[in-house]
């Protein structure tokens, strides 16, 4: 059987450079789309990769409407600890 390759890690550093260039470039191409296509490959990363990045971006500054970070996080951790009480709730 083979494994799969999961995704390589980026640093939150390294996507704030990658959002950051997007955002400086994207008046010198003719679509958004072509923006990324062309800036990716310069950080060394996919397309969809830096898409995504700006788009998260674009909803921390409340640009874009959907969950901010922030809002993501704290619902992961709800999440996590009504799991953690149906847990305990069904030993007793």
């Amino acid at each position: 059987m083979e494994q799969k390759k999961s995704p390589p890690k980026y640093t939150a550093e390294f996507r704030e450079r990658g959002v950051r260039l997007f955002q400086e470039n994207r008046g010198n191409y003719s679509s958004d789309n072509a923006a990324f296509k062309a800036i990716a490959p310069k950080l060394g990363c996919p397309p969809d990769s830096l898409r995504i990045w700006c788009q998260q971006s674009e909803r921390d500054a409340g640009a874009r409407s959907g969950l901010s970070s922030a809002d993501k996080d704290q619902l992961k951790a709800l999440e996590r600890e009504n799991k953690e009480l149906r847990t305990a709730n069904e030993v007793l």
